[in-house]
C-alpha cells in the first residue's frame, strides 16, 4: 500500500508539472502594488519559441483605458523574457489598476498591478494637460468629428461617436463612442493629422479584428465599448487658427525685413 501511495503521488506530481509547463505564455510582475516614479520588473516564459527572433509586444493601459507605453521584448533561447517598465511620467500619474499585456504570435496574456500615491482618476474631468487636446469649439456636420481643428468624416453602426482627442505622447487619436450594440467604426484621420497607423486599441486592448488600409481604419466593437484609440508613427500637435495667424504675420515681417536689408546694402552712386 505504501508503494502504491508513493506511485500515485509521484504520478500526480508529474502530471501537475506537465500541466504547468504546457502554459503557452506566462507573464508576471515582481510586485502587485507600486508607487509612482518606480520601476516594474516584468518576467515571463513562452512554451514554444517561434523561429526568426520574433519579439514579444508589451503594452500597458492605465485606469482610464489609455495607452501608457508600448515596447518589444526579445525572447531568450529557453523561452524566457524580462524587461523593466518605469512608472514615471504624466500618463502614469493616476492611481488605480494598470494592465500589462504581452502578445507573442497568436498568444496573449496579461497581469495587473496597482499604483498608489498619485492622482485620483476623479481629477481626470478637470485635468486639461497637454497630452490630450479637446476641440469642442469646432462645429462639424453629421457623421463628422473634430480632430484638431478639422472635421473628419466617419461611418458607424451600433452606436455613435461622442468626441475625439489627440494624444501627442503616444501619437494616437482617441475616438470616444457610445455603443448600444455590436457595431463597426470606419474612419480616416487626415494624413496631415496622423500617419503610419499600425495599431488599434478598443477599450485599452489591442484589436485583432481591426483592418488598417493606409489611413483608413475599420474597427469592429462590442456593445458597451467606450473608446477606440488609433496609434500611428506621428500625430501633429495642436496648431490653432490664432497660432497660424501669428506665424503668417511673423513670416511676412521676416520677408519685409530681409527685403529692406538687401536694399540697404546696394551701393549708392
Amino acid at each position: 500500500m505504501l508503494v502504491a501511495l508513493v506511485a500515485i503521488v509521484g504520478t500526480m506530481s508529474i502530471a501537475s508539472e506537465a500541466h504547468a509547463s504546457a502554459i503557452p505564455l506566462t507573464v508576471e510582475a515582481d510586485q502587485s502594488v507600486y508607487e509612482h516614479d518606480t520601476k516594474i520588473t516584468v518576467t515571463g516564459q513562452v512554451a514554444n519559441v517561434i523561429p526568426g527572433d520574433v519579439p514579444i509586444t508589451l503594452t500597458v493601459v492605465n485606469p482610464l483605458n489609455s495607452l501608457v507605453t508600448i515596447d518589444q521584448i526579445n525572447v531568450s533561447n529557453d523561452g524566457s523574457f524580462t524587461t523593466s517598465v518605469s512608472t514615471a511620467g504624466n500618463l502614469w500619474k493616476y492611481d488605480g489598476t494598470y494592465t500589462i499585456r504581452v502578445n507573442y504570435g497568436s498568444l496573449d496574456n496579461k497581469v495587473t498591478v496597482e499604483l498608489t500615491g498619485g492622482v485620483s482618476t476623479d481629477a481626470k474631468h478637470t485635468d486639461h494637460s497637454d497630452e490630450e487636446m479637446h476641440h469642442d469649439g469646432v462645429e462639424c456636420g453629421s457623421n463628422e468629428v473634430a480632430i484638431l481643428d478639422a472635421c473628419t468624416s466617419y461611418d458607424i453602426s451600433g452606436g455613435h461617436v461622442i468626441s475625439a482627442t489627440v494624444n501627442t505622447n503616444d501619437n494616437s487619436v482617441i475616438i470616444n463612442i457610445d455603443a448600444d450594440d455590436d457595431g463597426t467604426l470606419t474612419i480616416s484621420p487626415s494624413e496631415s493629422t496622423q500617419n503610419g497607423i499600425f495599431m488599434v486599441l478598443v477599450d485599452g486592448e489591442e484589436s485583432d479584428d481591426a483592418e488598417i488600409n493606409g489611413n483608413t481604419v475599420t474597427v469592429p466593437f462590442f456593445a458597451g465599448t467606450e473608446q477606440i484609440e488609433i496609434i500611428g508613427t506621428f500625430v501633429i500637435p495642436e496648431f490653432g487658427t490664432i497660432a497660424a495667424m501669428i506665424l503668417a504675420v511673423a513670416i511676412i515681417s521676416i520677408i519685409a525685413i530681409s527685403a529692406k536689408s538687401r536694399l540697404s546694402i546696394v551701393p549708392r552712386y
